[in-house]
């Protein structure tokens, strides 16, 4: 079994959490790795860290992400793994939700990722290899109480995944839709002390995204879900 290789990698929608983490770890693999986000001027800590280059992006916005995947190509070549961390939220009563806030809600968490797969797709495809990873949440697979704009773009997320590796895996492209059911750790947001794992560690969610990067195509995983050992579902 021969595991596939890439060599470039993007990750939209990319912050201090589990995008910096696979920042990390994908560097570490020896990858080339652009970071888009709204604020690019954020990313410049982790710019300086790893060595990865940033890009400003709003991924709702076509001429936008146009542009990413253009300014990508010259500065390190096609990405072969592309990664969606973006997404958007309007909470709060259903009555009460403003329909502004949630269309963009559906435009980050959704539309966005259609526009970038998209662009993906068109350089992956003719090469019969690359790789296309959905970061989901609790919501991709129940919708809850005063939260309907969030679980309306993460059911369509996967939607759109499944569609994606139907068509795409017989192609060569390794889709991939993760279900992280629960709170991530990061900045601001950290474990109480009488829960220790209340939170999952986004080292440990990149560790499994570049395991699912290793498999043979003989075994691909299409979706898998993450939550701490002490998570109800």
């Amino acid at each position: 079994m021969v595991s596939p290789t890439y060599t470039s990698a993007l990750i939209v929608g990319a912050g201090q959490g589990l995008s910096a983490s696979l920042t990390r770890l994908l560097r570490k693999e020896g990858l080339a790795v652009a970071i888009a986000a709204r604020d690019s001027t954020k990313l410049a800590p982790l710019c300086a860290e790893t060595g990865a280059r940033s890009y400003r992006c709003d991924a709702q916005d076509e001429a936008q992400v146009q542009r990413l995947f253009v300014d990508i190509d010259r500065d390190q070549g096609a990405p072969d793994v592309v990664v969606y961390n973006a997404s958007a939220r309007a909470r709060g009563p259903f009555v009460q939700l403003v329909p502004a806030d949630v269309q963009r809600s559906l435009q980050v968490t959704a539309f966005g990722a259609f526009l970038v797969a998209q662009q993906a797709a068109v350089r992956m495809v003719p090469k019969g290899h690359g790789a296309m990873l959905f970061t989901g949440a609790s919501a991709s697979m129940k919708g809850y109480a005063q939260s309907a704009p969030f679980a309306m773009g993460k059911f369509a997320l996967r939607g759109l995944t499944q569609s994606l590796a139907r068509e795409l895996s017989p192609q060569g492209i390794h889709i991939a839709h993760f279900v992280i059911d629960g709170g991530i750790r990061g900045p601001g947001r950290s474990n109480d002390v009488d829960k220790p794992d209340a939170l999952l560690d986004p080292d440990a969610i990149a560790i499994t995204y570049l395991n699912i990067l290793r498999q043979p195509r003989s075994a691909w995983t299409h979706e898998i879900e993450l939550r701490p050992w002490l998570e109800r579902f």
